[in-house]
């Protein structure tokens, strides 16, 4: 990206430079927007969405094979579910009593249970779900959906990550990061509480047309230096930044004001609720994101990584469950409620799953082999459970699907084709899938 391309960022044109700019598949894509929760940590697939009774039935007994272990204090011996699962809606899918809010929704379900990574390891398997391979520096998903389609409100980024106030997950700033895309395709973190952006607001306020008198002069500064530093990302970024960060001191926080919302609204996120509220009120912002023109919103369900269940999983599961469940089901029923579920894609995953063997008696170690996921909306089918794992939920069997296929197949639900959608680096044509590599294909099997 040069200056031409500059000079049209900050006029407000498109925000791909023709020479770069991806082409679209030839269809009419359904879904606009994707918002993606990130439950980091790596949620236990046959507790929550992929029932296993022969594990519940031999539990006790020791793996017939052998699984491989991440972890010390693991024991080959199989560990049943602690919880019940029932087949819920027309469609039947069985869905664990730990995620009672999610039964509801059954039908409007596409529920993936044989997905698999590269890595067993909480950085390189978000890695790996983010950005298709498990070592970092390379784009994450929600850059390349920026780079590829920018946002339809010139006055928010086209790339918005909702993180938990309370600290970074695992890996920080790396699972938003635009690798080598220029540094404009990252994602910009909005506050749930508090001023919506860090550092958007004059400390001390200005008289009428200082702040803009000021921008111009910077930006001028800043063109001049860049005419000599041709290529330059880092400076691109900042100085489309600093007339972004301008619209946005009155754009982000009325989008965020969640205020406006009705009562009968907020409570259907759980914002009536303190166990509820942190989570709903970031899945609320989430909505009104992208209800005003945002991309691409990235939404984490703690610091840290709150699914790790390697101890206690009877009593530790149920309690992340219990913040997260209500307020993803309040989500999607306020898309589907305000029209906007057909065009919006929800994904819900977590980075790997785990064992079906005891670690420390009563826990789960890191599972790279086999875990579940599910979509909504976007033109995902309904009601549709997708793939199987073996007979003790340790490896997907039946329609294994990697993550560079699941990002293929969202990229084509948005009318982009994961091949042709392209950015040279390092004296090779990059894709988002590293398709050369990974033989990734989309899913029509998983679309409406």
């Amino acid at each position: 990206m040069g200056a031409v391309a500059l000079a049209g960022l900050l006029r407000g044109e498109s925000r791909v430079p023709m020479d770069l700019a991806p082409r679209p598949t030839h269809f009419a894509p359904r879904a606009k927007a994707v918002i993606q929760f990130v439950m980091n940590g790596g949620p236990s697939q046959m507790d929550l969405l992929d029932p296993k009774p022969l594990l519940t039935k031999y539990s006790g007994q020791p793996h017939p094979d052998g699984v491989e272990i991440h972890q010390p204090n693991n024991a080959n011996i199989l560990m049943g579910s602690p919880f019940q699962f029932r087949r819920a809606g027309q469609s039947g899918i069985e869905i664990s009593e730990a995620l009672p809010q999610l039964a509801t929704i059954a039908d409007d379900l596409c529920v993936v249970r044989s997905m698999y990574s590269e890595h067993n390891n909480h950085p390189e398997g978000l890695n790996q779900l983010q950005t298709c391979r498990i070592f970092p520096g390379r784009p994450v998903m929600g850059a390349w959906i920026s780079y590829a389609l920018g946002s339809v409100n010139q006055n928010l980024p086209a790339f918005v990550v909702l993180r938990d106030p309370e600290g970074y997950p695992v890996s920080g700033k790396q699972l938003w990061s635009s690798g080598w895309l220029p540094a404009l395709f990252q994602g910009v973190e909005f506050n749930p509480t508090g001023p919506p952006v860090r550092n958007l607001s004059p400390v001390r306020p200005l008289p009428p047309g200082v702040q803009r008198e000021q921008l111009d002069f910077l930006a001028m500064i800043n063109k001049r230096h860049l005419a000599g530093h041709i290529g330059e990302t880092e400076l691109e970024a900042r100085i489309e930044n600093y007339e972004l960060a301008a619209r946005m001191q009155l754009a982000a926080a009325e989008v965020l004001d969640l205020t406006r919302e009705s009562e009968a609204t907020r409570k259907l996120y759980g914002l009536d609720n303190a166990l509820t509220e942190a989570f709903g009120a970031r899945c609320l912002m989430a909505r009104r994101l992208v209800e005003s023109g945002v991309r691409f919103v990235q939404v984490f369900s703690g610091p840290g990584q709150p699914w790790d269940t390697h101890s206690g999983i009877k009593t530790n599961l149920p309690k992340i469950c219990a913040k997260t469940d209500l307020p993803v089901v309040g989500l999607i029923k306020d898309l589907q409620s305000r029209g906007l579920f057909d065009s919006t894609i929800v994904l819900w995953s977590g980075e790997f799953g785990r064992l079906p063997t005891t670690q420390n008696s009563d826990g789960r170690d890191h599972n790279r082999n086999a875990f579940s996921l599910f979509l909504a909306g976007g033109g995902f089918r309904r009601g549709l459970a997708y793939g199987e794992t073996d007979e003790f939920g340790y490896k997907a069997t039946v329609n294994r699907v990697g993550t560079p296929d699941l990002q293929a197949t969202l990229l084509h639900a948005l009318g982009l084709d994961h091949e042709r959608l392209t950015f040279p680096h390092g004296g090779r044509v990059e894709t988002p899938t590293d398709a050369t590599v990974t033989g990734a294909k989309p899913l029509k099997a998983l679309l409406a």
